[in-house]
């Protein structure tokens, strides 16, 4: 009999009554495929695999990480809810020892879900690894915190979560944003003023198989995350970048993703994209268990692999290494570029626009931040959505200091509730939630 070396959870959920519609990509089948390949390779019978049921998050975890406008609610379903709760009960899992790694296979997705979030956009309406990492912080105080992004697509949801944040490193590999949605995750994004050097954005050129993705692995996460040593790490285990997916351009293989997750050793891996629904998700996450499990994943290969079609050219290769190079460059320096971001107590600002693909509405940002030598320093986002509202939403960071407590506070408080139509604050060192209305 089959014995796991790493004891292993799994959490599955489908999501019967959740799809955009039911031939959209984004839909239940996304996943029964591969739990009927899951059931018939036998998976359950390995001893040391494990299958836990999803919890149900409540409002309070989903304000450790965004303001919901104008309500949770509003923003989510019961299958957003338990979505969030199964990478959440895998979480528990892990921190509790009932297990040493787990994966949650979870949709609705939710990387593309940002701290500020008035409805829909990338198929993301909460961001469920976000908030499974702020339920570990508050519960189980863990510091430090590596999330590894390896959905074809920009992890641009969880890159502004954690922008701000000393504490996390995020690193997201994904085909370059010139060529697919959201435009965004340049190497040139760094991190704010108090952050630099911990968001790492990796944009790879379309046609890159495992080979690239490997080298990077090898060269770049994997070193980063060495020097940065983080209690856990965190796999945002995106598949469309299979070469079969049909949105993607990408050459990435089922033992292309078996490889890199033995080479990552993720504790926690949640599922996002992939929508090649038989082609490439039963293998792919077939061969991630198994190397989450340490066991033997040769045999886990798709009826059509040919590694000879599917390999880079030489241009790819080397526009590769170049990008590595810049990454691990940004990375070494953290410490002076974040010197020369600004001086301690200064209020930096930037404006954005973000548009809600799924429920076709248009967000304008105004975002001012506290640089903080101490701290992730407060963050102060006035946000107006076309249509829907405008709100004020004051954040004082996880481990903050004095000064930025107090700064948070002083910006809450006197806040002129006639010019918004809410006003909230996220208090993550008290886990406080607090809400000015009209």
């Amino acid at each position: 009999m089959l014995k796991a070396k790493n004891k292993t959870g799994l959490v599955f959920f489908p999501a019967f009554d959740w799809a955009i519609d039911p031939i959209h990509p984004e839909r239940e089948e996304r996943l029964l495929y591969t739990q009927d390949q899951v059931a018939e390779e036998g998976i359950f019978d390995i001893e040391g695999i494990i299958e836990f049921k999803p919890d149900i998050v409540t409002k309070d975890d989903i304000r450790r990480t965004h303001f919901c406008v104008p309500d949770e609610k509003t923003v989510t379903t019961e299958s957003h809810l338990i979505s969030a709760g199964g990478a959440v009960s895998i979480a528990k899992a892990v921190m509790e020892k009932k297990i040493e790694t787990g994966f949650a296979l979870v949709r609705p997705p939710g990387h593309h879900s940002m701290r500020i979030t008035h409805g829909g956009r990338g198929f993301c309406h909460i961001n469920m690894e976000a908030i499974m990492v702020e339920y570990i912080r508050s519960e189980y105080g863990i510091k430090r915190v590596a999330i590894v992004d390896t959905d074809c697509h920009h992890g641009d949801g969880t890159n502004n979560i954690f922008w701000h944040d000393p504490n996390v490193l995020f690193i997201s590999m994904h085909q370059d944003g010139r060529t697919m949605y959201p435009g965004s995750g340049f190497p040139n994004e760094l991190g704010g003023p108090n952050a630099i050097g911990t968001n790492l954005n990796i944009p790879l050129p379309p046609g890159t198989s495992a080979e690239g993705y490997l080298y990077l692995m090898e060269n770049t996460v994997m070193p980063a995350i060495e020097d940065f040593k983080p209690d856990i790490i965190v796999n945002s285990a995106g598949q469309d970048n299979h070469y079969t997916d049909p949105l993607t351009n990408m050459n990435f293989s089922a033992q292309g993703y078996a490889d890199l997750t033995t080479m990552l050793k993720p504790d926690i891996a949640v599922l996002e994209g992939g929508y090649s629904i038989e082609g490439a998700l039963p293998y792919v996450n077939l061969g991630i268990i198994l190397a989450m499990a340490g066991l033997d994943y040769s045999g886990v290969i798709e009826p059509d692999f040919n590694p000879e079609k599917l390999r880079q050219s030489q241009l790819i290769t080397d526009k590769i290494k170049s990008t590595s190079e810049q990454i691990n460059k940004s990375f070494q320096n953290r410490e002076e570029l974040r010197e020369k971001a600004g001086k301690h107590g200064e209020i930096q600002q930037k404006t954005r626009e973000i548009y809600y693909d799924t429920d076709n509405l248009y967000e304008r940002q105004n975002e001012k931040i506290r640089v903080c030598r101490d701290c992730g320093g407060t963050l102060e986002i006035n946000s107006k959505a076309t249509p829907g509202q405008h709100i004020l939403a004051i954040h004082i960071p996880h481990q903050a200091c004095d000064e930025c407590i107090e700064a948070g506070y002083d910006i809450f408080d006197k806040a002129d509730t006639e010019k918004y139509d809410n006003i909230f604050l996220q208090d993550r060192p008290k886990d406080i939630y607090k809400i000015k209305e009209k």
